[in-house]
Parts: structure tokens; C-alpha cells; sequence
């Protein structure tokens, strides 16, 4: 019986987070293409020489994001095993995605995104179990640069 539950829980979690990935998949997707208008770059002097800069200001974007329980189980063989593991990569991926997003929505008057710094870190892991990850945080943050406006220029 107790397998049984074990196995009902397990196809429930397979389904329901492969529900709520592609879900978040759909949304960042959509986000993207809205805020695509707004360039990010990881260099810091790519501020264009023909136009005058109206301002500079920090832009930050953090998610915490966690892994299901089972994925989890599958990196749990994938750790026995070896090989990549694909349920920590889509992790990593949507986390980064989703920082970037939310830090082009705190910039949404910038014209672009400079020196752009991704950073993670994994949290939630218990002291008994040092090779599992409960969950990762992920943060982005760059240089929001807005130019002047000038009449000439129909970009602006």
C-alpha cells in the first residue's frame, strides 16, 4: 500500500509541475516579447556616442524558484547514475529568465540595460542532506541607461 501511495504521489507531482513549468514557460515567453524593446548588454561602455545621457540608475531583479518533488527524485538518480540534469537546467534557466524579466520591469522608461550581473545562489537545503537543493535564488542587476530626447532623432 505504501508503494502504491508512493507512486500516486509521484505521478501527481510529475504532472502537476510539468503543468505549472510549461504554465511559467508561456508567461515568461510572453513577457520576452513585451519587453524586448529594451536592450541588455554584460559590457559597460556601450553607451552611444551620439546620444547625450539623460540619467543612469541600479536595476535589480531577484526570483526564488523550487524544484518539485519529482524532479527531485530524477536528479536523485541522475546523481547515482550520472549524466546532465535536465531538472535542475529548466531550474536554472526559468530563474534566470524570470530575474531578467523582473529587472526590465523595474527599468520600463530605460533605454537600455548596461553591465548586466547574474548571480545564484541555492537555499532551503537542510544540513542532513548537503547535495540536495530545495530551491535557488537568482538575481539580476545592471545599469539602467535613459538618453535625451532629441527632436531630431525618431528612435527617441
Amino acid at each position: 500500500m505504501e508503494v502504491l501511495v508512493f507512486f500516486a504521489l509521484l505521478a501527481t507531482g510529475f504532472f502537476i509541475g510539468r503543468f505549472a513549468e510549461a504554465s511559467h514557460y508561456r508567461n515568461i515567453r510572453k513577457r520576452e516579447s513585451l519587453l524586448s524593446r529594451i536592450p541588455v548588454t554584460t559590457t559597460k561602455n556601450f553607451v552611444s556616442q551620439e546620444k547625450t545621457v539623460a540619467g543612469s540608475y541600479l536595476v535589480t531583479g531577484n526570483v526564488v524558484v523550487s524544484i518539485d518533488y519529482f524532479k527531485r527524485i530524477l536528479a536523485g538518480l541522475r546523481n547515482i547514475f550520472g549524466g546532465n540534469v535536465r531538472s535542475y537546467e529548466t531550474l536554472i534557466d526559468r530563474g534566470r529568465r524570470e530575474a531578467i524579466l523582473r529587472m526590465k520591469e523595474s527599468a520600463l522608461t530605460a533605454d537600455m540595460i548596461l553591465n548586466l550581473r547574474i548571480e545564484t545562489t541555492s537555499i532551503g537545503r537542510s544540513a542532513d542532506k548537503k547535495n540536495s537543493v530545495g530551491s535557488i535564488e537568482v538575481i539580476a542587476y545592471g545599469t539602467a541607461v535613459k538618453y535625451k530626447k532629441d527632436i531630431a532623432d525618431p528612435q527617441l
